[in-house]
């Protein structure tokens, strides 16, 4: 098999078992990177001596039969937000100065380094990560591997193309309103939006309680790996849950027959494009017949999108204030209407807004007494024209108007999964989204496991 196409599980285990090294690993990934990511522009930075010198440890740890962590010398791309040592951290910004020391280890990069993982380069993100597909004037546009005139999606569209191309087994990526779970559906990955608090941050996200960290990979075991790495503590984010007492690969395989599964193919307010609501009703009763026990329901809440933009243009306002004068000419025109706007609200409209993200939080709270999971499409629409903010010819003006399904449960800071459900018949992947209760991160690995399971192929 080639490595390009292996999962980070199956890399660990050609490993141990001496028929891989890191280093032969490595060496295919980094060539894949460059025959492939001229079309596909997912990565911002590639380190192939940094790669290949990590990759070289790693093989020496391997042939002395001293593996380092749970995936030592399995390729990862990091998204260009989180902090990491000897890589500039430019945010996808003209405004961020490369030139300045990058010491600092953010705690994704600090866990992965300890893991003993090989760092190949950043993946692209919008300026700030501030909206849901990935392109900006510093790196240009991100194209999705399924087809490349389409979007990737965002904000962790490199990321999400890097796996789904192959680049790379798994990558980290970062949720504020979906950004890991809509380049995930997109693309056809697998992309995990852990409980808030779960996977360290540092420095604290602007977005505050919308933002989580999380990983995007081929497979939910995958995911449930990384998961196990980046949930280890870090005194840097003092939000951060407890560590797990359990890992969560390990609960993957629990017996889920007659769990109580909720199905809302429009949580109440949604218009789904009719052949990405048939794939996911498809899904849905293949996971019915698999001995799941689904039903349909809505969680009673109302579209929050006036609450959520909110919350988001403060974020960014917090965060551009801090940029040099000036940077107003230079960040992206979508962004500099988001930064005003956020220069307006005031303290009660954010309290406010806030309000309504925990009234969102509550009526989960409630639905999930009587259901143990809530199923959804990830997406109403599959991946539109590359280098557009929104579908052309719809009437939306904001990202938020098409991503329906996520930015709820990053208000509400539930866990959340997408995981491939099939395909367009013009080709383009369609995902199914799982959530669960707030700390249920681990019946939402296990839940997306069986579905992975009853869906293959």
């Amino acid at each position: 098999m080639n490595p390009t196409d292996m999962t980070a599980v199956e890399l660990v285990t050609a490993y141990g078992a001496g028929e891989l090294s890191p280093v032969e690993v490595a060496r295919a990934v980094l060539d894949d990177i460059a025959a492939r990511d001229r079309d596909i522009n997912a990565f911002c930075l590639v380190d192939e001596d940094h790669a290949l010198a990590q990759a070289r440890r790693s093989e020496e740890r391997w042939r002395t039969g001293y593996a380092k962590g749970l995936l030592d010398g399995v390729p990862i791309s990091i998204k260009d937000i989180f902090l990491t040592v000897g890589w500039p951290t430019l945010r996808g910004s003209q405004a961020v100065d490369p030139d300045q020391p990058w010491d600092v280890d953010s705690p994704v990069a600090a866990r992965l380094r300890e893991d003993g993982m090989v760092f190949v380069g950043k993946t692209t993100t919008p300026e700030i990560a501030w909206k849901a597909v990935t392109d900006s004037a510093l790196c240009g546009i991100t194209r999705n591997p399924a087809d490349p005139t389409k979007t990737a999606g965002g904000s962790s569209g490199g990321s999400a193309a890097a796996v789904a191309a192959g680049m790379t087994p798994c990558s980290v990526g970062t949720d504020g309103g979906g950004s890991i779970r809509i380049p995930a559906s997109f693309c056809g990955v697998v992309g995990f939006k852990p409980t808030h608090g779960r996977i360290p941050l540092f420095p604290a996200s602007p977005f505050g309680p919308l933002a989580h960290a999380g990983p995007i990979t081929r497979t939910v075991e995958d995911a449930a790996l990384l998961t196990d790495i980046l949930s280890l503590p870090d005194p840097r984010d003092p939000t951060a849950l407890a560590p797990p007492v359990s890992t969560f690969r390990g609960a993957l395989n629990r017996d889920l027959t007659g769990l109580g599964v909720a199905y809302s193919r429009t949580l109440g307010f949604a218009t789904v494009d009719p052949e990405v609501g048939d794939i996911v009703d498809r899904a849905v009763r293949c996971l019915d017949g698999a001995g799941m026990r689904v039903v349909e329901a809505d969680p009673g809440f109302d579209d929050p999108i006036d609450a959520f933009e909110t919350l988001w243009a403060a974020g960014a306002a917090a965060m551009l204030r801090h940029f040099p004068d000036g940077s107003r000419d230079k960040v992206d025109p979508g962004l500099l209407r988001v930064w005003e706007r956020g220069e307006r609200v005031g303290a009660v409209e954010f309290l406010d807004a806030r309000a309504v993200a925990a009234a969102v939080g509550i009526t989960m709270g409630v639905f999930h007494q009587t259901h143990n999971v809530l199923l959804t499409p990830t997406m109403p629409i599959t991946a539109f024209d590359a280098g557009h903010d929104v579908p052309p010819g719809s009437s939306a003006t904001r990202w938020p108007q098409w991503t329906p399904f996520t930015y709820p449960f990053n208000m509400s800071q539930q866990p959340a999964i997408s995981i491939p459900a099939g395909r367009t018949s013009a080709g383009l992947p369609v995902g199914l989204q799982i959530v669960g209760p707030r700390h249920s991160d681990d019946l939402v690995l296990a839940v997306a496991r069986f579905a992975e399971r009853a869906l293959a192929p």
